[in-house]
């Protein structure tokens, strides 16, 4: 299917554990963790991106895997959207807002790349 051997090799999905993890330690902290419903869909979100190029890798179909990295980088975008609302509430530091916002875009952007490598090489 691609050059990948395990779904942990591809880095869009190693920068997309990076970007979860540091989702996670923003939404602890007050006063973020105390609104439940934002900071439980955004990890929801966070926690997608990388749980969608994993499934979409394990289906063993090049088809199947552009379709969940597809599902992947919709997720990267409510992401990013929520911590705008995040980021308004001020609930996270504006630096940091900004930072998570930049690397939820760098994965977006991988995932595009990834997604095109793939279709070209299907119609080959």
């Amino acid at each position: 299917m691609t050059r990948f051997q395990r779904f942990e090799d591809i880095e869009a999905w190693q920068k997309a554990r990076q970007l979860a993890n540091a989702v996670y330690d923003a939404s602890e902290q007050a006063p973020f963790a105390r609104d439940f419903g934002l900071r439980d869909q955004v990890r929801r979100a966070a926690v997608s991106v990388l749980s969608n190029i994993a499934e979409g890798f394990e289906r063993g179909s090049p088809a199947e895997f552009i379709r969940f990295l597809t599902i992947a980088k919709g997720s990267v975008g409510e992401l990013r959207a929520q911590l705008y609302i995040a980021a308004d509430r001020a609930y996270v530091a504006p630096e940091l807002s900004e930072y998570l916002r930049d690397e939820a875009a760098r994965v977006s952007k991988m995932l595009g790349a990834l997604i095109a490598h793939l279709r070209k090489a299907s119609c080959r």
